[in-house]
């Protein structure tokens, strides 16, 4: 399994507990049980559970079990494939301290965050996408 596969899969399956643990407080912040001030963060628990653990265990899976690009370049660029998981997670983390701080403060500074959290995302997505166009062929 390449490294790029097990590094997806295992960030992956890192969002996929973070994300639950973060349900339990969100609920227990709403259901008034305890008082966490968790404001904002209901869309990065989203991005959690949707990029860092569903799209990312997609990506890994994908990177390792398309067909071949080439006999010399069978998942065509692992350059792409780092660029996509870097970019992506740090997407990922830089929502989660943005989306508390803008909900919370509405500076311009924070919603220039969110805009460069979203930027990094999709230049991951889209390294992602360009990096397994090709793969993805007849026999």
């Amino acid at each position: 399994m390449p490294i790029l596969t097990r590094l997806w899969i295992k960030t992956a399956l890192v969002y996929f507990i973070l994300a639950l643990l973060l349900g339990i407080l969100l609920a227990l912040d709403s259901a008034n049980l305890v008082q966490l001030r968790l404001q904002g963060l209901f869309p990065s628990y989203v991005h959690f559970l949707t990029i860092g653990w569903i799209t990312q265990l997609i990506m890994g899976v994908v990177f390792w079990m398309f067909p071949k690009y080439t006999q010399e370049k069978p998942r065509r660029s692992d350059r792409a494939g780092w660029v996509s998981l870097i970019t992506l997670n740090a997407g990922l983390v830089l929502r989660l301290v943005g989306e508390p701080l803008y909900a919370t403060t509405q500076e311009r500074w924070a919603g220039w965050m969110m805009a460069i959290a979203a930027l990094l995302l999709w230049v991951g997505g889209a390294a992602f996408v360009v990096n397994t166009w090709g793969r993805v062929k007849e026999k």
